[in-house]
């Protein structure tokens, strides 16, 4: 490792409250980089009145005498050009390069020099805001930032950048040799002082240096939820106890005056963070009051009912971003938890008692990341125990088991969303939307009737011979309408421009823990969970964003799942954890608000919608379960049984129509299946393929022994495609109205390659994502006729490296690329390149995209948006959704609702 630094090394974790640093000597040891005698740094940065910075603890002592010029957290402004700092204002990337300055400092007072570095930034931070990270690197006169990580081959002398994940699973594997075996995948919980960051890392094989290659398949998070918080909710806490016996001296502890009493403020605090830490190593703690002479002491017990209800919106999201990623039963190695906060013992716990796995979290939980992050540097190799681990398959030797965790998403892979990937995609916890039904096309003129006789001989033939003419050219009017009618294109480019607000509506109460959005033709739905955890839920005319009633459920829920909008039925469902105990899902009249009828779910089961039944598949029952959404009328037929199990999978039959609504925000969504193909087909665990009527469950067509509940299977226009996960793969086409002897439409060019997604790509043309090995660079998009004889050659093919997953868009596909970096590109049915855009693209109908910057995160932020016509690949720049929960939106082809903290905003996307 040693080279011209000697062999040094820093490590950076950059955190929101504070931050942390490692350094490795050219022995290899490593220690915590220490600042004013500590191992963390405060993140916050005063400005003086003469214009000099300050950080850390110097700026926190500094900020008691003015609390305007002090920023505690630069990193959460990070979207912010400036802050406001006492009269002047000072660029975000100034205050990082601030933070990043004082730990350049202490590196130089430690070895003498500054080491090669490695930066940590959040999973979910996209281009831009990399960018402003490596400009405040550059600022604070460190080595200018060379790439992020990547696996390859790299030069010395560069500052680089890491996942915050990434580096906590190279400490999980090199450091602590816990085996993350090939494409199994490892949950981090980073839990620290200002926020709660949730990401899954899966083993891609090995690098250019040999060691595990760890790629980012699903983030999520809260981005208000950390041990301040904890702290915050302490303090109110033992506030009770204090106001009711000293009144006074807790109105000077909320709202100091004088230099002293922000002075006992700071100390209050510092000794009740001080307590909490103490009861994660004993039962009781002491809290002394300034000014009182009698310490309070908090129990252990006190602390975990404070904060529970905090912590389970962290554990609930924790479910949410695992089960997004469809991981199997032996796919998760672990649960590693990271950040300062995670010492409370109770996040341990919640989390093993939820999600059935039990955590690794360490003694001191603020360092891994740094540590980790320095295995990044060239010339590093992963310990023996290490590289040998990332071959080896099965789990963690002793790894507790419990219930699964979003079984749903294994079970049922997407079939409704018209979105298919590899498994691992990026989660999101949040409301998803549904779409609005694209507007019917105009209808050809119809000519009048022939005029009646009685009118003299020679006018009737002169008449006769003007009917005929005016026939002939009524006939030619009726004959181009028809082609017009027919050659015209269903989804027109829409004539986007700037968001307009409409208006805004107000939740009925302060800062709801979850948003949900949904809209259905001319109507939209705003829903929140309240504080006594039931649902209250807006309806909305879309256009005018007019609230035309509330709905509330009669029963509340741990946490709310989704909304979801039929044409003219209203879905709700909770959020339930694996097969334990069941929750409600309710369906509502939006028309008078009356409930229509409710039935209880697993959290594994499979949830299919059309637009006038729901179908459940009941993974505890074995069954499949049909629901009339407007009566609640059920049907049920038994799955097919296997040697071992009766696990099987369901796949709606879509049609063209699917593909011109609007999608969701989510990759893991599943908008409702249009009413023209009320059929779905059930892939059973005895191999069979069995077609089911969803009006009634009576089946229609089976075959026995003919494709795997792990096959990549595409039911679509009357046809099944059936394509086996395997290298060497075969496209199979099935006639879904007689289920005969398939037809071999497509082999693979070799071995090696395996299909990872399948959809359709145009009139009687299907698309594959092609890959061969485990990195991801030799994937390609495959088109395949499905109109055309056995065992044809491509009809084309593009490179597409690192592509995630297709989403159909009209007869266009759009290739999603690196899921914590996203990239769209839009190809034709001919497979002509239309667009290639950095952000995450949805379908707003079967002509039209909206792309945001960056993947829509489960918390507020300001979302930049654009519009594309798909047909021109015509980009409009739409500006700013502030402060939104960009997972909470939905749209139809003309207005967009989001949540937005207290409130939801609908604003409208094209001209007029």
């Amino acid at each position: 490792m040693a080279g011209q630094d000697g062999g040094y090394g820093l490590g950076v974790d950059l955190g929101t409250s504070h931050t942390v640093a490692v350094l490795r000597w050219p022995d290899g040891r490593t220690r915590p980089l220490l600042f004013d005698g500590q191992p963390i740094l405060p993140s916050g940065v005063f400005l003086d009145d003469a214009g000099r910075s300050h950080v850390g603890r110097d700026a926190q002592r500094l900020a008691q005498a003015d609390p305007a010029r002090y920023e505690p957290n630069p990193k959460r402004r990070i979207d912010e050009p400036a802050v406001l700092l006492g009269d002047r204002e000072i660029a975000t990337v100034d205050l990082l390069a601030g933070v990043l300055g004082a730990v350049a400092g202490a590196a130089v007072e430690a070895v003498g020099f500054l080491p090669p570095a490695v930066l940590s930034y959040p999973a979910s931070w996209g281009a831009r805001r990399r960018d402003t990270l490596a400009a405040a690197v550059a600022r604070a006169g460190w080595p200018p930032v060379t790439a992020d990580t990547d696996g390859s081959p790299r030069p010395p002398g560069g500052t680089l950048l890491v996942p915050e994940p990434v580096a906590a699973a190279r400490y999980f594997a090199d450091v602590l040799r816990r085996p993350v075996p090939v494409r199994s995948a490892l949950a981090v919980f980073d839990f620290g002082g200002g926020t709660l960051d949730i990401a899954v890392v899966r083993n891609e094989g090995t690098d250019g240096n040999g060691r595990a290659r760890f790629v980012v398949v699903g983030s999520g998070g809260v981005a208000d939820l950390g041990g301040l918080d904890l702290d915050a909710a302490l303090v109110e806490h033992l506030g009770g106890v204090i106001r009711a016996a000293h009144g006074p001296i807790w109105e000077q502890l909320c709202r100091p005056a004088t230099a002293s009493q922000w002075r006992a403020r700071r100390q209050f605090w510092d000794d009740v963070r001080g307590a909490k830490e103490m009861l994660s190593r004993a039962t009781t703690a002491p809290v002394p009051v300034p000014g009182v002479e009698q310490a309070l002491h908090l129990t252990r017990d006190e602390l975990e009912s404070v904060v529970t209800p905090l912590l389970r919106r962290g554990v609930f999201e924790a479910a949410s971003v695992i089960a997004g990623c469809r991981l199997g039963d032996d796919q998760l190695a672990g649960l590693f938890l990271v950040g300062g906060s995670s010492r409370v013992p109770l996040v341990a716990r919640m989390l093993h008692a939820e999600l059935g796995i039990a955590p690794t979290v360490l003694e001191q939980p603020e360092l891994p990341v740094a540590e980790g992050a320095l295995a990044e540097l060239p010339g590093t190799t992963a310990p023996a125990a290490a590289r040998g681990s990332a071959g080896v398959p099965g789990q963690i030797p002793g790894q507790i088991r419990g219930y699964e965790v979003g079984a749903a998403m294994v079970s049922a892979p997407p079939a409704v969303g018209g979105y298919s990937g590899q498994p691992g995609q990026p989660p999101a916890p949040g409301g998803p939307g549904v779409p609005g039904q694209p507007v019917p096309p105009s209808q050809p003129l119809v000519p009048g009737q022939p005029v009646g006789s009685g009118q003299p001989a020679g006018l009737v033939r002169r008449r006769a011979v003007w009917i005929g003419a005016g026939a002939l050219v009524a006939l030619v009017g009726v004959v181009v309408a028809t082609l017009l009618y027919l050659t015209r294109d269903p989804y027109p480019g829409l004539d986007f421009a700037s968001f307009r607000e409409v208006d805004r509506i107000a939740t009925r109460e302060e800062n709801p823990s979850a948003l949900f959005t949904a809209t259905a033709g001319e109507r939209a739905y705003a829903g929140y969970q309240r504080t006594d955890r039931r649902l209250d839920i807006a309806v909305l005319t879309a256009e005018s964003a007019k609230v035309e009633r509330w709905i509330t459920t009669e029963v509340g829920a741990e946490r709310w799942d989704w909304i979801k909008a039929l044409p003219d039925v209203l879905l709700v469902k909770a959020k339930v954890i694996g097969s334990g105990t069941p929750g409600d899902m309710i369906a509502f009249d939006p028309a008078n608000g009356a409930k229509l009828w409710s039935r209880q779910v697993n959290g594994d089961d499979g949830i299919f919608l059309f637009d006038e039944y729901v179908v459940v598949l009941d993974e505890t029952a074995d069954t499949l379960v049909g629901v009339d959404a407007r009566s609640g009328r059920v049907w049920t037929l038994p799955n097919p049984k296997g040697e071992y199990d009766s696990d099987s999978v369901v796949y709606p039959v879509r049609t063209a129509r699917h593909l011109g609504g609007a999608d969701e925000p989510t990759v893991e969504a599943t908008p409702p299946n249009p009413g023209d193909e009320p059929r779905l087909v059930q892939i059973g665990a005895d191999d069979s393929i069995r077609v089911v009527d969803v009006t009634n469950g009576r089946v229609l067509k089976s075959r026995a022994a003919a494709a795997d509940t792990d096959d990549k299977v595409l039911a679509y226009e009357g046809q099944l495609f059936v394509a086996p996960s395997t290298g060497g793969y075969a496209l199979a086409r099935y006639d879904l109205a007689s289920l005969g002897a398939p037809t071999t439409i497509y082999n693979a060019v070799d071995k090696s390659r395996r299909p990872t997604a399948l959809e359709p790509c145009g009139e009687r043309q299907v698309c594959l994502l092609e890959t061969a090995g485990s990195s991801g660079e030799s994937t390609e998009l495959v088109a395949v006729r499905s109109d055309q004889g056995g065992n044809q050659q491509a009809a084309w093919r593009r490179k597409v490296p690192q592509a995630q997953g297709l989403l159909p868009v009209g007869e266009r596909v759009l290739v999603r690329l690196d899921s914590s970096d996203p990239v769209a590109k839009l190809f034709s049915a001919e497979g002509d390149e239309k667009l290639s855009r950095d952000g995450f693209a949805v379908r707003v109908d079967g002509g039209n995209l909206l792309v945001f910057a960056e993947a829509p995160a489960p918390y507020n932020q300001d979302a930049s948006v654009a519009g594309v016509v798909a047909e021109s690949g015509e980009l409009t720049e739409l500006g700013q959704l502030k402060q939104v929960v960009p997972t909470s939106c939905s749209w139809n082809s003309s207005v967009i609702v989001c949540g937005a903290r207290s409130e939801f905003v609908v604003a409208r996307f094209v001209a007029g």
